[in-house]
């Protein structure tokens, strides 16, 4: 579980915090970041072990467990006591200590009672110190991604596991300590940087671009408001890539109704029309997707400027390729009506999964009639803006 002595493991400890003013550009220093990210990794998941086996001696993995966070209690306490960040952190390792030793002491049936209350409490604690040594994580990650988004044409192999680690760490919910970090470290103007400078690869930018979603999807209150402001959107559509395509529904799907506004004021709709000509089928049905995302949140502004376009000549044109065909034709209905029975509901189960499949292999079957449905049940119009746009797209 923790393939580093406690000494090793101390030392560590020590050199990070006290070295707070090393400089990263020092190979010894990034070094020691890596092998304490990685102890306390190893600590985590014998806070997760803890929690589920609370018990000393409930196995071997128990065992080992408790020896790791007991001697980071015994070999870093003055340090960890002395630290701002981690001092509630030593509090907690010094209660487990404390409860191990209770537990150990315990014999006979007269303090089984005593036994039970330690072993739900160390259990407690464990998981205290899980979210402690998460908070430590999140600290060094944050850190070491802030230097390298400093100079990230001489870090970009870095630059990706690190952007990795940020995505998979806020797709896990909301946690207000990570908000500030990230807030406080700017993480998301120096992303914005690189996604508008072409001179990254698109690949890392695209990397970029899929941590900023996240970030959204983490927040959308705090972090939406960087995205409406700045160049993302329009750095985005001027990559043309399926990647970027993805992300753009992504923030469609978090942000809604402002983010299509923001599209349509900078002329991004013809671009988002434009792609459904694409040679590369992904682009044109990620651009359908799109295209129904905006049709569902757009107000009547954005589904003009679609209209103008030319996009039911569009739909109708892909409706009747190889690609396309009727829905009802092949026994599946566009919309689902109000019928009541247990039977009839695992129908519009199973229908809804039979369309799914058919999608996939006709991604633009029905696909004027999904639009219209879009518009009818979507947020972005009013009553009589969908009737006017529905006697529209009849025409």
């Amino acid at each position: 579980m923790l393939s580093l002595s406690a000494r090793s493991l101390f030392l560590c400890v020590e050199t990070r915090i006290r070295a707070t003013s090393q400089s990263m550009e020092d190979p010894s220093s990034k070094e020691e970041m890596s092998k304490v990210l990685e102890v306390l990794e190893a600590l985590k998941q014998a806070s997760q072990e803890l929690q589920t086996h609370p018990s000393p001696g409930n196995g071997q993995s128990n065992t080992l467990a408790i020896k790791a966070l007991l001697e980071l209690e015994t070999e870093s306490d003055a340090l960890l006591s002395k630290d701002p960040h981690l001092c509630t952190l030593s509090q907690h390792l010094s209660n487990l200590k404390s409860l191990v030793d209770t537990l150990q002491n315990s014999h006979g049936l007269i303090n089984f009672l005593t036994r039970r209350v330690s072993t739900h409490s160390i259990s407690r604690v464990a998981g205290s110190i899980e979210t402690e040594i998460q908070a430590w994580i999140d600290r060094e990650t944050v850190e070491k991604l802030l230097h390298f988004l400093k100079f990230p044409a001489d870090n970009e192999e870095e630059l990706v596991g690190l952007l990795g680690q940020l995505e998979k760490r806020t797709s896990q919910g909301f946690d207000p300590e990570l908000q500030d970090l990230v807030l406080k470290s700017k993480v998301l103007s120096y992303l914005e940087r690189i996604l508008c400078d072409n001179s990254f690869s698109q690949s890392f930018r695209e990397q970029c671009a899929f941590v900023v979603a996240s970030l959204i999807q983490f927040n959308r209150n705090v972090f939406a408001g960087q995205v409406l402001m700045g160049p993302l959107v329009h750095a985005l559509l001027s990559m043309a890539s399926r990647k970027a395509m993805e992300v753009l529904c992504l923030f469609i799907k978090s942000i809604k109704s402002p983010l299509v506004d923001e599209i349509e004021s900078n002329g991004g709709i013809p671009i988002i029309i434009c792609f459904m000509d694409y040679k590369d089928l992904q682009i044109r049905v990620l651009a359908m997707d799109t295209i129904l995302e905006i049709g569902y949140f757009g107000r009547k502004e954005a589904i003009d400027a679609m209209l103008k376009e030319g996009l039911v000549q569009k739909l109708v044109e892909l409706q009747r390729s190889e690609l396309g065909g009727d829905l009802i034709d092949m026994g599946i209905s566009d919309e689902k009506e109000n019928r009541d029975g247990e039977g009839n509901r695992e129908s519009i189960v199973r229908e809804t999964r039979e369309k799914r499949l058919i999608l996939e292999s006709r991604p633009f079957a029905s696909c004027v009639a999904r639009f219209a449905v879009q518009l009818e049940v979507g947020e972005g119009l009013r009553q009589r803006e969908k009737r006017a746009f529905k006697q529209e797209i009849l025409e």
